[in-house]
């Protein structure tokens, strides 16, 4: 067995090879990130002489720079293993009390740590998880833009029509509250309103924005103690058209998150309360579930697990570890509290912590736990979820 610890930049990519019992085949050398640095790297590769499946390539999972060099290992039948930061930084320590840390040496920590436990490998082909995973982080990035645009949208309201935002309960995300500020923008116009525009907002709103409502919000812009300008009109205008802009691209990103999750066709998504962008999230941090053994592999992978400290007769289980992918515990304990509502042994569960005396965000953490289980189980066995028997 040859183990391949691969150290990657930007620019370069500082590989180290050696055997698993610790004789170096090739110390630490650089080839580019580029088409002739990866033939380098293949050529040599290729001198090892044994079958692929006797090669263990190993990255440090801190970056999107190894991912081009993950494809070609993937497309030429090589398989890696992606290994949590973390366990390579606490490797090195225990190794050197130096406080040295460069490109070669983490190449030579990566091919040592690999060769130190039997780690799973994995290959980018399976399924469509690579491109999931930047789909849906893709779109997590989109709606938080989204989210700041419409912020800012609200700040410039208080400020030019207060009451407007309050009018609509607060929420500006109404196709007629939209209508509204794209086309008049500004009190003084829709204090003008007219019949006309009346009968475009019963359209707009298909009929739910009845004539009383027309009047009481004239009435307001009419009587608001706001103030505004041409540069109002033109700030409200940029953010709408902005707001818009990337609301687009959030449904474009959205429609090819949804043919790929068709095409999985994971049983994540018949839990109660997991919606498919939630689910093609927790799906695409996992990604190839045979990777672990169990439920508890998946919860420390995902950093939910406990740390516990145990000497002599004390025993303490301490906080959440949360090593691991950030996205995957936002989307983990965000569907937790839309599962409360629409499955009652979620519900039940919560409740019992709480009764426990466990803290909110503490016992959503527990049910958190639980639907990594949940899936592991559905997943693993390609069966749906049944209420009935849930228990």
């Amino acid at each position: 067995m040859y183990i391949v610890g691969i150290d990657c930049s930007k620019y370069k990519h500082d590989c180290f090879i050696a055997t698993e019992t610790g004789e170096v085949i090739r110390d630490t050398f650089t080839f580019d990130n580029s088409g002739t640095g990866f033939a380098q790297f293949f050529s040599i590769l290729e001198t090892l002489d044994c079958p692929k499946s006797e090669i263990k390539v190993g990255f440090e999972s801190t970056s999107h720079y190894m991912v081009p060099l993950m494809k070609h290992l993937s497309v030429k039948g090589y398989e890696f293993i992606l290994l949590n930061p973390v366990i390579v930084s606490r490797f090195r320590r225990s190794t050197t009390l130096r406080r040295v840390k460069t490109d070669k040496i983490d190449a030579k920590t990566i091919a040592q740590v690999l060769a130190s436990s039997d780690y799973e490998s994995y290959h980018m082909q399976v399924y469509h998880f690579p491109e999931l995973k930047s789909l849906t982080r893709l779109r997590d990035r989109l709606v938080k833009q989204r989210s700041y645009y419409l912020v800012m949208l609200t700040n410039v309201l208080d400020e030019v029509f207060p009451e407007f935002k309050e009018f609509f309960d607060d929420s500006l995300k109404s196709k007629t509250a939209f209508y509204l500020l794209d086309t008049y923008k500004i009190p003084s116009r829709i204090a003008n309103m007219n019949s006309n525009s009346f009968d475009n907002l019963r359209k707009v709103s298909k009929g739910k924005f009845s004539y009383a409502k027309f009047i009481k919000l004239k009435e307001l812009a009419k009587n608001t103690i706001g103030s505004s300008s041409e540069a109002d009109e033109l700030e409200i205008s940029s953010l709408l058209n902005i707001y818009k802009s990337i609301n687009n691209e959030v449904c474009r990103v959205e429609s090819k998150i949804e043919e790929i999750m068709t095409i999985i066709d994971s049983p994540t998504v018949s839990i109660p309360g997991v919606g498919m962008m939630s689910a093609a999230s927790i799906i695409a941090e996992f990604g190839d579930l045979s990777r672990f053994a169990n439920a508890d592999k998946m919860l420390a992978y995902a950093g939910l697990d406990c740390g516990r400290s145990q000497s002599g007769t004390a025993d303490y289980k301490g906080k959440m570890v949360k090593h691991g992918s950030g996205y995957l515990r936002q989307a983990l304990m965000n569907v937790v509290e839309t599962m409360m509502i629409h499955a009652p042994v979620f519900y039940d569960f919560y409740h019992k912590k709480r009764d426990e005396g466990k803290a909110h965000r503490v016992a959503l953490s527990h049910l958190a736990r639980k639907l990594v289980r949940l899936i592991y189980k559905l997943e693993t066995s390609h069966t749906r979820f049944d209420l009935n028997n849930s228990k």
